[in-house]
């Protein structure tokens, strides 16, 4: 996958690596164009620390590179992902208001809407109640001390958290008034050096005590682990003479420095689904595509996401585990429907498929490392639309495949071709519904949307689902299977500060208004200027989270820069009645508005580096071979090879399109065109 001759001085090399649950995806590229090459490695869930590496070396030996060739190391982690998901954070302790030792237990009145209204049962929360603890102290929503904060019931406190890994520290309208966090931070520094501490004050400044204290909590669990991994990573570049400053890959689309990540753990929750829906995005710009739907599947899930005027979508209502993480996130929606993901039959005789997957071991029967349970790979494998070897090495066992889904094929009374369509066919009809989650029921037509699908499974699944979705196009990239890396190379450095400045309706104070701006402006800007961002390649912009008076959530719209005064106050309610129509189809322009919270959005603007172009065709696309692949009925379909395709080559369907990371399925009646860059563009009907 060479783009350039080899070797050479003077280069200035970025290095990428997205490290996966299976793969870590590698990409190094060569900021003046003359280099980029792709890489795929094997994680070690046991240490990623160890795939990072082995990606690390991967791409230098590829890439015939030096260390001191290398300018900067971008990284997305699965690391606070996991810790998460899986309930491993480390043992934490939470200290609030004297009182409020509940207020994660209690939670919110709601329950998911999926779930079963008798049987639903909360999820088990990151801190157990023995281990909250409270101290006398009380502030006002406004900010003024009721009670000070018992100092010395801090001591006392302090002396029995030895036992703990990380602390928690979250007080009842701390956002109003930090200074008892901040004084507490200081008694427990003293007293257990080197303990990690999160304030909700620094971790999420604003009002809700659940989801503020949620937020501070899975913070702090991580913390341990995250530094951990941050101080490896940094020694282990240092080991191999790497100088080149690291990045890591936040949930909101954005990188911040090895430090920051240390602090704030918990902004990698979605760090590598959020580089997929960057690189969809930045492909989607270069290739004049501003608004897609995401698809990101791989062998356990699949990932969607929303790119509007080429940015992806964020939100500050994340939810993982069924619990709220209210910090600011590309808006990702997450289902369990993957390759891997396992195939059953009901006891009314209808088939079930997912969530449960086969993963990387044993994975597939197809796979034959031991699996025997039918999967969609499987299916996949018996209707022909993967080959019979994957990724150029790991050939699969298309009679074990077989026998598989014969294990629901027999009772169902049909064959096992029929029964793999019925397969596919269900976990098409999941991830159509996941797609419309963002798409139609959020008052968007998908027919103004293309439709963007990656990931190792993706593209074989990507003509079906835009059918049924009936988006506008298909849009493949060149590498579908190392998106997320590609995506790390097309982010900037990203800070959201934020904070609650509650403004009733028909009494908006500008003056105070202009005011938390301005101190949020200068904490973005002093973070930059301590990131080394010249001035020159600073952004900042203003939002309010706003609603109409009795509302219970908020809307974020854009707040006017330049002064702060009626005027522009009135253009942001003005901005707020046009968002409440555009997403609910209705608005109220003499209702009341309130302010909630104010937010900056600070970036740091890098240099993208984007990939190389490819050569013309000066012919007709010539197919490698021929597969029979069931659709409907089965056909003798061509067969190509993806890195033989050039700018202009179009192909129509049906056809398969094999590469070595995934595959892409085109249907009868469908046209793929080949543009510059190698990403597919597929469309219904003839060229």
């Amino acid at each position: 996958m060479t783009h350039s001759p080899k070797a050479g001085t003077g280069r200035t090399l970025v290095l990428a690596l997205d490290v996966g649950g299976t793969f870590t995806d590698v990409v190094i590229a060569d900021r003046a164009g003359a280099t980029f090459e792709v890489a795929k490695t094997a994680s070690t869930p046991h240490n990623q620390a160890e795939g990072f590496f082995a990606g690390v070396e991967a791409a230098l030996a590829q890439a015939d590179a030096r260390a001191g060739e290398i300018d900067t190391v971008l990284h997305g982690s699965t690391v606070a992902t996991n810790a998460i998901l899986e309930s491993k954070g480390a043992r934490t302790a939470l200290i609030t208001t004297q009182g409020f030792r509940h207020v994660l237990e209690i939670g919110r009145g709601e329950i998911p809407r999926a779930a079963n209204l008798y049987s639903w049962q909360k999820p088990v929360r990151p801190v157990r109640p023995r281990d909250v603890f409270e101290l006398p102290e009380r502030v006002r929503v406004d900010g003024s001390v009721v009670t000070p904060l018992d100092e010395a019931a801090a001591q006392s406190l302090a002396a029995g958290l030895t036992g703990y890994a990380a602390v928690a520290i979250c007080f009842i309208h701390a956002h109003a008034n930090p200074a008892h966090e901040i004084r507490l931070a200081e008694i427990l520094r003293d007293a257990l050096p080197g303990m990690p501490l999160s304030l909700s004050t620094e971790v999420l400044p604003v009002f809700r005590e659940y989801e503020r204290a949620m937020a501070t909590v899975l913070n702090a669990s991580v913390q341990p682990m995250v530094g951990r991994y941050v101080g490896r990573l940094e020694t282990g570049l240092a080991e191999r003479d790497i100088a080149a400053p690291l990045y890591i890959m936040k949930s909101n689309g954005g990188v911040f420095p090895p430090d920051q990540a240390a602090r704030f753990g918990a902004h990698l929750a979605l760090s590598g689904p959020a580089a997929g829906a960057r690189g969809a995005a930045f492909l989607g710009r270069l290739a004049g595509i501003e608004d897609l739907v995401t698809l990101d599947m791989g062998g356990t899930s699949a990932d969607v996401a929303l790119i509007r005027g080429g940015m992806p979508v964020t939100t500050t209502a994340t939810r993982i585990n069924d619990q709220p993480l209210a910090l600011p996130a590309i808006d990702i929606h997450t289902i369990g429907a993957g390759g891997g993901s396992i195939a059953s039959m009901a006891a009314h005789g209808a088939i079930l498929v997912g969530p449960e997957s086969a993963g990387a071991a044993p994975g597939p029967a197809a796979y034959g490392k031991g699996g025997t349970r039918p999967t969609v790979t499987d299916a996949n494998l018996v209707l022909g639309r993967i080959p019979p070897l994957l990724a150029g090495t790991l050939p699969l066992d298309a009679g074990a495949a077989r026998s598989a889904l014969e294990t629901l094929a027999g009772p169902l009374g049909m064959s096992v071709e029929a029964t793999a369509r019925g397969v596919n066919a269900i976990v098409n009809e999941a991830m159509t519904g996941a797609l419309k989650l963002m798409s139609v029921e959020r008052g968007l037509d998908p027919a103004a949307f293309t439709l963007a699908a990656f990931g190792g499974a993706g593209p074989v699944h990507g003509a079906e689902l835009m059918r049924l979705l009936g988006a506008r196009a298909l849009f493949v990239p060149r590498h579908p299977g190392i998106l997320c890396a590609i995506g790390l190379l097309a982010t900037d450095l990203r800070y959201d500060l934020a904070r609650t400045c509650l403004q009733r309706a028909g009494a908006h104070d500008a003056q105070e208004i202009g005011a938390v701006f301005d101190q949020l402006a200068a904490a973005a800007d002093a973070q930059l200027a301590q990131d080394k961002v010249p001035t020159a390649r600073r952004q900042l912009s203003r939002h309010a989270d706003m609603r109409y008076a009795g509302q219970g959530t908020e809307l974020s719209v854009p707040f006017p820069l330049g002064p702060v005064d009626a005027a522009a106050c009135a253009r942001a309610v003005a901005d707020f009645h046009a968002l409440h129509h555009r997403l609910y189809t209705f608005d109220d322009p003499d209702g009341p508005v309130e302010i909630v919270n104010l937010r900056v959005h600070a970036a740091g603007l890098t240099d993208h580096v984007a990939p190389p172009e490819i050569a013309a065709a000066r012919g007709p696309a010539e197919p490698a071979s021929t597969r029979r692949v069931i659709f409907d009925a089965a056909i003798d379909s061509p067969v190509y090879r993806r890195e033989a395709l050039l700018a202009g080559h179009q192909i129509e369907g049906p056809a398969i399109i094999d590469q070595l990371d995934c595959t892409t399925t085109l249907l009868p009646g469908q046209t793929a065109r080949v543009d510059r860059f190698g990403n597919l563009l597929i469309t219904e009907g003839a060229a």
